[in-house]
């Protein structure tokens, strides 16, 4: 990567830093530097980058393999996005003449259901694997309640701060959506009770006398990274015997089917979730048509 590449990524950084949360910025930039990467290997300088360059890194991404496997359309869209926010700032600031990625089509992703989605029985085991006084203990117990509570994103969970929750109220303030939209959402008892445990008893002996202003904190006493989050959801899951590959996106998933199944307003989900769009929401209502199929096949006179 040339020099002028490394100081245009940089300022395009700092612009995306007012617009976006720092958890889509640094996604952005891996993005963005696999393709300055890319383009450089090929002696492609950034101000000559046309559509038909775009195109052809869309063909190298769809052959390309990790661990033997192609990668995710969601990491296709991903590093699209990045393509078009990154070119809309240099056209727009004057850093280019045109936007090459402007006719690039973003991936279009099948209208499926998400592989893992934990039942509810499932769901209640893995949470109460979390029994216990120790500072970690709450903590991880706080974590998994939470997320259960409101299906917020990892990314969400970890940039939240003690003065983003009234157990009170039992109510959440999530500052730093995605796309930077903050949103309000109850928390459920059990939720606050165990933020409130892990406030008291947890928290403080986690910080170590730092000021720490992440609400969940590590076991160094910093704020917890996504990985580590989706460690924790891991290991609960191993231990409660669940088969699936549980992250903390599993949560997400099962409490959107959770709620539909028990008769919520599919646009209530949608605010609970954050969705910008209904039609991200509306695809957990083929749940119930799944399960409405398996008794008609099972029960109805002509089903089978």
């Amino acid at each position: 990567m040339s020099a002028r590449s490394r100081k245009l990524l940089a300022l395009y950084e700092d612009d995306a830093l007012v617009r976006l949360s720092p958890h889509t910025v640094r996604g952005y930039t891996l993005h963005l530097r696999g393709f300055l990467g890319w383009s450089a290997a090929r002696g492609g300088e950034l101000v000559n980058v046309r559509t038909s360059d775009l195109a052809s890194y869309q063909g190298a991404l769809l052959a390309a393999r990790r661990n033997g496997k192609p990668y995710s359309i969601g990491h296709h869209q991903n590093c699209v996005s990045a393509l078009k926010s990154f070119f809309r700032f240099l056209a727009k600031r004057g850093y280019a003449m045109q936007d090459p990625a402007r006719a690039v089509e973003m991936p279009r992703a099948e209208s499926r259901l998400p592989r893992s989605i934990l039942t509810r029985e499932e769901a209640k085991r893995l949470i109460d694997g979390a029994r216990g006084k120790s500072p970690r203990v709450l903590r991880d117990r706080a974590v998994l309640e939470t997320l259960y509570a409101t299906g917020m994103r990892v990314g969400e969970l970890v940039a939240l701060t003690p003065y983003d929750v009234d157990t009170e109220e039992k109510t959440i303030h999530i500052v730093l959506g995605k796309g930077r939209r903050g949103r309000m959402v109850p928390l459920t008892t059990w939720a606050a009770r165990a933020i409130d445990a892990y406030l008291i008893a947890g928290r403080p002996q986690l910080a170590r006398g730092k000021t720490a202003r992440a609400l969940f904190l590590s076991n160094w006493g910093r704020r917890l990274y996504d990985s580590t989050t989706n460690a924790i959801v891991h290991r609960y899951a191993a231990k409660a015997g669940i088969k699936k590959r549980v992250t903390c996106h599993t949560f997400r998933h099962s409490v959107a089917t959770h709620l539909l199944k028990g008769r919520a307003d599919i646009r209530q989900i949608q605010v609970l979730l954050g969705h910008r769009s209904l039609q991200t929401t509306e695809r957990y209502a083929r749940v119930e048509i799944q399960d409405l199929r398996e008794v008609v096949r099972r029960a109805h006179p002509r089903g089978r």
